[in-house]
């Protein structure tokens, strides 16, 4: 298991250097995305997780699979900087390292990360008037939405951005009545 003091100490400064490298050459953005499609990834996929974390494989073995999971499309900037991972030895904090870029990146730009709970999948409408919900409570520019499917909601969502949390759900307006009736 991995300790939050030691994880801080690598992670921020891996970070800081990765927005200093898309800064310096204009690639903010698209670090970003390459790196929230790559933490989409190893969400998605516990076998590549698990193979990128293993001490037991070669160096060179993790580099050529980051090579091909990044595709020839990512800048090279990036991939040099998760192959440094895998010298170092740190590939094992790369999901760490990339959440925080994103959370630096979202400082920059002044976008919230908001988590969306849903009885069901969000169509576009409804993550639109979720944005501007967010946007109104927060006052920032723009909203990153993280959606996940919670069928105990019933239905309604359960907004959290940050330690604000905003239950608009079904479950959540039962549980107020309860305590009312109390």
């Amino acid at each position: 298991m991995k300790s939050t003091l030691v994880s801080a100490e690598i992670v921020e400064p891996y970070a800081e250097a990765l927005m200093s490298v898309a800064k310096a050459h204009n690639l903010t953005q698209e670090f970003g995305d390459n790196l929230r499609a790559l933490l989409d990834l190893l969400e998605n996929s516990p076998e590549l997780q698990d193979f990128l974390e293993s001490p037991v494989i070669k160096q060179d073995d993790h580099k050529a699979v980051l090579d091909r999971v990044m595709g020839d499309d990512t800048n090279s900037y990036l991939k040099n900087f998760l192959k440094l991972l895998v010298d170092k030895r740190r590939i094992l904090f790369m999901p760490e390292v990339c959440e925080k870029y994103l959370e630096l990146l979202r400082k920059q730009t002044n976008t919230v990360l908001a988590e969306v709970s849903s009885a069901t999948e969000l169509n576009d409408q409804q993550k639109e008037a979720v944005k501007e919900k967010v946007k109104s409570m927060t006052n920032a520019q723009a909203v990153e939405l993280r959606t996940k499917i919670d069928s105990d909601l019933i239905g309604g969502v359960v907004i959290k951005v940050g330690s604000q949390v905003l239950d608009a759900s079904l479950r959540g307006q039962l549980r107020r009545i309860g305590l009312s009736l109390q």
